[in-house]
């Protein structure tokens, strides 16, 4: 998996949501490699994605996969896209 071929993935969220720890622990154990950032710890982590979801916040965790934007742990759709950016290996 070359980073310049496959898309990064960002995972913004916070520390209390356990939707977004399992998130990441689901990613973990995909061994798929992802950024997290902390809305609440990180002010400019809170403000990229303000700016990234022009201001309409609904809710951690906020996945993007390069461009694609998922909306809370929601597995089939992040199979999806990881599916179409190379990450699952089959």
């Amino acid at each position: 998996m070359s980073d310049t071929t496959s898309p990064k993935i960002t995972v913004y969220s916070t520390s209390w949501c356990s939707f977004c720890h399992t998130e990441m622990e689901w990613l973990d154990s995909l061994g798929i490699p992802y950024t997290k950032k902390d809305i609440e710890a990180d002010e400019g982590a809170r403000d990229e994605l303000m700016q990234r979801i022009d201001g309409n916040f609904q809710g951690v965790p906020v996945t993007f996969i390069g461009d694609d934007m998922v909306l809370g742990f929601n597995r089939p759709v992040l199979l999806n896209l990881l599916d179409k950016g190379g990450y699952i290996k089959g």
